[in-house]
């Protein structure tokens, strides 16, 4: 009896990501749910939690008794204000209230770090009540998880959007260091949440598996970029996998600096970080 409602469950939130009219990893995404913990739990192999239940009710803007079988019917369901960007309530977010709480979460890590924020903060933020973020996220631990993972998502659809039009493997790999310097005010806020998330994984598991998956991927990443350049006549013979770790340290390690610099402080400059990193490629892998 247990697997057959387990069966119905998944089969209802199956027809809200259809009604969505996303595909299943970006319907993951908008519930801040790890895709594949989405798929075992569509596969059957995994319950939904109460917690992620709730978001696919918000995101679909079903009842979650529906989705539990305990209502008749997929009556919308009532859904709460929601901030722009800036926290300004009634602005209409994509991804309803689950996305506003993560986006206001890491908005405050970057101004405060995590360890200073509370989820009173949190629900000032999005106009809302410390039980309705207790609701789609029952501890801090499952917002630091969202919050990091949704960090993952953003981060890697930025680097695609912007290689999408490289030209070869070099300019590729231009546009993927460029992406990196902390120029901007947005760049410099992305960078603060993940040096604060970086000492959070320190000390937990789950969110330092989480960060050892990502850096995994964007190794992964720089290495196949590195390893087309090899191969179109770009880049000089080495070892992709190698070159990309000693590259990607090398970012960190520099972005670290920019970031904690004084904004006219000689030589540690978000220009100084590129001249550098443009140096190293030129003088360990660009073609001569």
């Amino acid at each position: 009896m247990q697997s057959e409602q387990r069966d119905d469950v998944a089969e209802r939130v199956r027809k809200v990501i259809t009604d969505a009219g996303v595909t299943q990893r970006e319907f993951a995404r908008r519930i801040v749910m790890d895709p594949s913990k989405l798929s075992r739990s569509l596969g059957g192999t995994r319950r939904f939690t109460a917690a992620e239940l709730a978001r696919i009710a918000a995101t679909g803007g079903v009842d979650a008794g529906w989705l539990l079988g305990t209502a008749p019917t997929a009556a919308p369901a009532r859904r709460p204000r929601t901030a722009g960007p800036a926290g300004t309530a009634g602005a209409s977010l994509e991804g309803g209230r689950p996305l506003q709480i993560i986006r206001e979460t890491v908005r405050l890590i970057a101004e405060h770090g995590f360890h200073a924020v509370r989820v009173q903060d949190i629900a000032a933020a999005c106009d809302t009540s410390t039980a309705a973020i207790h609701y789609h996220f029952p501890g801090r631990g499952d917002l630091l998880e969202a919050a990091v993972r949704w960090c993952m998502d953003e981060d890697t659809a930025r680097r695609a959007a912007r290689v999408a039009d490289a030209a070869d493997a070099a300019d590729e790999l231009r546009q993927l260091i460029e992406l990196q310097i902390p120029r901007t005010p947005q760049q410099r806020w992305q960078w603060s949440v993940w040096l604060d998330l970086w000492a959070e994984a320190a000390r937990s598991t789950a969110v330092g598996r989480l960060h050892a998956d990502y850096y995994r991927q964007w190794r992964t990443t720089v290495a196949d970029v590195i390893r087309r350049g090899i191969a179109e006549g770009v880049f000089r013979l080495a070892d992709p996998a190698a070159a990309a770790l000693r590259l990607t340290a090398l970012i960190d390690g520099l972005a670290t600096q920019v970031l904690a610099a004084a904004p006219d402080s000689p030589g540690a400059g978000p220009d100084d970080m590129h001249e550098a990193l443009t140096a190293y490629v030129d003088a360990t892998l660009t073609a001569h």
